[in-house]
């Protein structure tokens, strides 16, 4: 079996964020930021012309999600105790235990993920870039997509998907 795909690492994909990461035993790191760096393989049937997809169609749409996190906290909307809530003020109010947090709501990317880890940012990076892909390029056949999230050099998750 035979298959394409295009492979993007520019220096550009990258956006530089701040989190907590919280612990299967409750535990929770002190807030802190990554300049994290991103990665991603698109495969697809080759079009007519040769072409899984032109790189000059497929860059600006990882780019367009790397600037929707940038210089942002990431709030993981999907945890169990994490609780979070704007005031009419518009100040975001974060609470894990007995830590508090108040920011700016514009400075919140609400995600719909359980953890702010690499692994769940790879995810939501994967599944919201195959969405936007399939919206603007409906005529390509995607097969799969890799996506990487590294947050320190040599340190990334990975996402996975296969048609």
């Amino acid at each position: 079996m035979e298959r394409w795909s295009i492979d993007l690492a520019k220096e550009y994909f990258k956006f530089s964020a701040a989190h907590f990461l919280i612990f299967p035993d409750g535990s929770a790191e002190r807030m802190h930021g990554h300049n994290y760096q991103v990665t991603a393989e698109i495969e697809a049937a080759l079009t007519v012309h040769g072409l899984v997809l032109d790189f000059k169609m497929a860059k600006p749409v990882v780019r367009e999600l790397c600037d929707e996190l940038d210089e942002h906290f990431l709030l993981p909307a999907e945890h169990p105790v994490l609780q979070h809530g704007v005031r009419p003020d518009g100040v975001m109010e974060v609470r894990y235990l007995d830590r508090y947090y108040a920011m700016p709501v514009e400075d919140v990317v609400v995600l719909p993920i359980n953890n702010s880890s690499s692994e769940n940012l790879a995810t939501w990076f994967g599944r919201e870039l195959m969405r936007r892909l399939q919206v603007r390029f409906p005529d390509v056949r995607f097969t799969s997509l890799r996506i990487t999230v590294e947050e320190t050099r040599g340190q990334r998750g990975v996402y996975y998907y296969s048609a």
